[in-house]
């Protein structure tokens, strides 16, 4: 990792020539392996100056515009979290409703109306491609936080430093993604990720939740091995990686629908007595019902510190299209 510091105390620094600077965050299809290296190395290091100093100037003097569209507490508090962090300023904006929206502007105005104010732009919006057409309208660089059922390419990256982290390694692991796999953004950025990697994946889900073949067609591309199943008997002992997703109520247009597949499956320690003693689950969080509270305290349960390496790895992501990584 470039360590050309303009600080002693820090192991980062101005570098406006990196691969990074100025570039958009859109879908994790411009990933390479190395690429992934890299923002975990410079996340780990996130994670002990966090731990070291609590906060430090690395974007003092930078300025975020969180523009979410859609309600959000766990991303939009992180990239809040990880800019104050790194001495920068945040302008939250979480109720698009009450603004000019309302009044007829168009995404692109609104994007390029605030990137006169901030340095980096964080959008989440409820319609796929919509991150690639703000960031096309833009001169300065746009973070992806989910557009609609498509892609939400920081949580796979945080998902996946939480396996690096927690694990140790990729390559060999057994995957396995349980829930709601058609509309889960979150499936479909990890799946597609995991791709670079020598992994086996897994898809449980009910028949009109199952993962999109597009996404199936591009992780086969890879010479990934998947397979679907309905129930999670079969996979959960060979299972080093248990990514449980919500059934997400507001993705339905047919409430009766919803009724049919909201608790379909549930974690719980009983479930869970025929998984490996070392082995992660994981959720992108909020939770409803499909992990049992009474299976909070088992080491095993990964996904609050999963919330926590997403800090890390904003910072990272903050840092480098900022050119200071």
């Amino acid at each position: 990792m470039p360590t050309n510091s303009s600080s002693p105390h820090l192991p980062f620094g101005e570098n406006k020539n990196a691969e990074w600077y100025g570039k958009d965050i859109i879908s994790v299809k411009q990933f390479k392996r190395e690429d992934l290296e890299y923002i975990f190395g410079v996340a780990h290091e996130m994670r002990g100056m966090v731990e070291r100093v609590g906060t430090f100037d690395l974007l003092k003097g930078k300025i975020l515009a969180n523009l979410f569209y859609e309600p959000s507490t766990r991303t939009s508090s992180s990239f809040t979290a990880a800019m104050e962090r790194l001495g920068g300023s945040v302008i939250p904006i979480n109720e698009v409703k009450y603004s000019s929206v309302t009044k007829g502007e168009t995404l692109t105005d609104t994007v390029r109306t605030l990137e006169c104010y901030a340095d980096v732009i964080v959008l989440r919006h409820p319609e796929t491609g919509s991150a690639a057409i703000a960031a096309k309208a833009m001169r300065k660089p746009l973070i992806n936080a989910g557009d609609g059922a498509g892609e939400h390419p920081t949580q796979a990256l945080l998902d996946a430093f939480t396996i690096r982290e927690e694990l140790k390694h990729f390559d060999n692991l057994t995957v396995t993604m349980l829930g709601d796999l058609k509309y889960g953004r979150t499936v479909h950025s990890l799946a597609r990720l995991l791709s670079l990697f020598d992994v086996k994946l897994n898809y449980v889900s009910p028949d009109i939740l199952k993962m999109p073949k597009e996404v199936m067609d591009e992780v086969k591309e890879k010479g990934i091995s998947q397979n679907e199943f309905s129930s999670l008997d079969k996979v959960l002992p060979e299972t080093d990686v248990l990514y449980v997703t919500r059934v997400q109520k507001e993705r339905f247009e047919n409430a009766d629908e919803y009724e049919k597949v909201k608790g379909a499956y549930v974690i719980d320690p009983a479930i869970m007595q025929a998984a490996k003693q070392k082995m992660i689950v994981m959720h992108p969080l909020p939770r409803v019902t499909e992990i049992s509270m009474d299976f909070d305290d088992d080491p095993r349960a990964a996904y609050f510190r999963q919330m926590e390496y997403g800090l890390y790895v904003r910072m990272a992501l903050l840092a480098m299209v900022l050119g200071k990584a």
